[in-house]
């Protein structure tokens, strides 16, 4: 199987538990790992059979921009139910990280892998 990945992704959302959180809207970075099969759109050069990430990309966006989560695990679990969803990928590997959350940390969050690699 192989990767297509996107690094680094960055969304404003509204995401927190506490009440100073619900009212701004932060910062989230995501690393996308999927799994694919990238010989037919190699052989082809045709974009219909590759796993597009610009159209991945702004699904993500357009989840965290139209959804309210308290916390970062809801919001990782329905960004991978929505790469797998819609886009046929069988397995997932996301990296969300909140910057700025832990004062003293750059970046603290999560990594999760959703389905099977093959």
């Amino acid at each position: 199987m192989d990767i297509v990945y996107i690094r680094d992704l960055r969304l404003d959302t509204t995401i927190g538990i506490y009440d100073w959180e619900r009212r701004v809207r932060q910062t989230l970075c995501i690393d996308l790992e999927m799994a694919t099969d990238i010989r037919k759109a190699a052989a082809t050069d045709d974009i219909q059979y590759a796993l597009d990430y610009g159209a991945v990309s702004q699904r993500i966006l357009a989840l965290a921009e139209n959804n309210q989560f308290e916390l970062i695990e809801g919001l990782a679990e329905a960004i991978c139910k929505l790469v797998q969803d819609e886009f046929s990928v069988p397995w997932v590997r996301l990296r969300l990280g909140k910057p700025g959350a832990v004062p003293q940390a750059a970046d603290v969050g999560l990594m999760i892998e959703r389905g099977d690699r093959g």
